[in-house]
């Protein structure tokens, strides 16, 4: 029982979350931590995106035409190697993404011919999250394919801070 007390203090709220995706989370569900944990894992839109975003392979995406401005984005800043932009459906007081002009769908896909690229991304995040106001931190995220809960195949980096972030993430 103590057990039980633990993890609702420590889980209640992810559990009330998903419990409504998922009933078999509820807590007094049969279902052993384990697989309430499982479970849990799959409940978020992000995770929900990723799984259909990786049925459909790489296509070109949403920030194609954020890139072509074929769709609007609240930029943020833009050099010949990337451009920022305001995320639309921030997880912080502050949440932006920094991508590369030319696609590279996956982190996992990059060569060594990419290092500069790369390097100008996170330099460019590091100054960008500075000049939001973000002294005090924050977090730059990567997800890499499915497993990872990437919804957009062309690398981003989140940068994500404006609040006290949790730890261990995901």
């Amino acid at each position: 029982m103590a057990l039980l007390v633990l993890w609702r203090a420590l889980y209640g709220g992810f559990a009330v979350g998903c419990a409504a995706t998922f009933p078999s989370l509820a807590l007094g569900s049969s279902r052993t931590w384990h697989q309430r944990q499982q479970r849990a894992y799959c409940a978020s839109d992000e995770v929900q995106k990723a799984q259909q975003a990786a049925a459909k392979g790489a296509p070109p995406t949403i920030f194609s035409r954020i890139l072509d401005r074929t769709l609007p984005a609240d930029i943020i800043y833009e050099d010949d190697k990337c451009l920022a932009f305001r995320d639309v459906a921030p997880q912080a007081p502050v949440h932006f993404l920094v991508i590369p002009k030319i696609r590279i769908p996956r982190i996992s896909q990059v060569t060594a011919g990419d290092e500069k690229l790369l390097g100008h991304l996170l330099v460019t995040a590091s100054h960008l999250a500075q000049k939001e106001g973000l002294a005090d931190g924050y977090r730059m995220v990567i997800n890499d394919g499915q497993q990872g809960a990437q919804s957009v195949y062309h690398l981003h980096v989140h940068v994500i801070g404006g609040r006290q972030m949790g730890w261990p993430p995901g």
